[in-house]
């Protein structure tokens, strides 16, 4: 292995920057290797000085930053462009360009980190010939295949910073407090936050909710003199019978925006006479410094990556099972995303200790 690049696409998520240090000093250390950064997810194939060389220097002081020194693009389908021909807004195919981009470079490897989108897109890129390994990047937690993935620990941690902090003001002024927090369809962020900062109320989209079931958790409480709540909704949850809350509508690029429900439970709560408030959460969760977790879990993907490459191992993601870092076919990875299962340990847990999930 003499050539070999990174990339990160989708959203962005602490850790990236310590899987692309691993993955630099990996090769450069124990390989010899020349390593290339390709910016802006796969534009960089495409566009000029998209490609970086990278050094030793070049990683130099990023393992505790967040977001991504090379950048990224979050697209739905990152093959697509939207450019104006003839004064008009037209939709392009690029997929032969970014594949004639990689060609050029003459790389071993392709280390592409990313969510299900990026990792299908991989998975793609090797069917038409590309050596690509992946590395599971996503704040949801939702790959198949991997315990964790980089990102998740350090979103879970300011999501129940904040539940925390909201609740010292919810019970100064007696009212319903709800946190709309990040994850699509899935579960994980809300729930496990949800647990670890005392929420009384957990929505995900994986348990439809009832209003009237969530008004009955608020009356409950002030009925034994607790006249304050504390509610976490996932930007995913939905009424039973109902849909999500789109912010924005997708398109032949872009998957829908998710947003807006945590307004929608605020608003009708104060309906019933109850005063509420909402927080939505956002972005905050993707930036900033990465935990330790975050920091130590990335790295190891990073290194693992790479070895992995050497070897051979393409068309495969690195994963963390048993607390050990194996690898795993990438089309096991993006077969069927990985949701919260009503049957699952901490979704009794938080019926057991009495939080609500807007079900009963």
């Amino acid at each position: 292995m003499k050539r070999m690049g990174i990339l990160t696409g989708g959203g962005d998520a602490p850790g990236l920057n310590a899987v692309i240090r691993a993955a630099v000093k990996t090769a450069i250390n124990e390989y010899d290797c020349e390593v290339f950064g390709i910016k802006e997810s796969y534009d960089g194939f495409i566009e000029e000085g998209g490609v970086i060389p990278m050094d030793m220097e070049s990683v130099r002081g990023i393992l505790p930053r967040g977001g991504t020194i090379l950048g990224t693009a979050n697209r739905g389908n990152p093959y697509t462009r939207k450019v104006i021909r003839d004064g008009k807004e037209v939709t392009i195919d690029v997929k032969q360009d970014i594949l004639d981009g990689i060609k050029k470079l003459n790389m071993d490897a392709l280390l592409v980190l990313g969510g299900d989108g990026t990792l299908a897109s991989a998975h793609e890129l090797y069917s038409l010939g590309v050596p690509v390994i992946g590395v599971p990047k996503t704040i949801d937690n939702d790959i198949n295949g991997t315990e964790i993935t980089f990102g998740f620990d350090t979103a879970l941690n300011i999501a129940t910073e904040a539940l925390d902090r909201l609740h010292t003001t919810a019970e100064s002024h007696n009212r319903v407090m709800v946190v709309e927090l990040m994850g699509r369809d899935a579960g994980f962020i809300s729930l496990n936050a949800g647990i670890s900062g005392g929420a009384d109320v957990i929505l995900i989209p994986e348990i439809p909710f009832k209003f009237e079931s969530v008004i009955a958790k608020i009356q409950d409480r002030k009925a034994k003199g607790r006249l304050f709540s504390l509610i976490a909704v996932s930007e995913g949850a939905k009424q039973l019978g109902g849909a999500q809350s789109i912010s924005r509508k997708g398109d032949e690029i872009y998957v829908p925006r998710l947003g807006g429900i945590g307004q929608t439970v605020a608003d009708y709560i104060d309906k019933q006479g109850l005063e509420s408030r909402v927080t939505v959460l956002g972005h905050v969760q993707r930036g900033g410094t990465p935990t330790a977790f975050d920091r130590g879990l990335a790295t190891r993907y990073g290194a693992a990556a790479v070895r992995l490459a050497a070897q051979g191992g393409f068309d495969r993601m690195v994963a963390l099972r048993s607390g050990k870092i194996t690898d795993i076919p990438l089309e096991e990875a993006i077969s069927t995303p990985k949701r919260v299962k009503p049957t699952d340990d901490a979704v009794i847990t938080a019926r057991n200790i009495g939080i609500s999930f807007g079900d009963e």
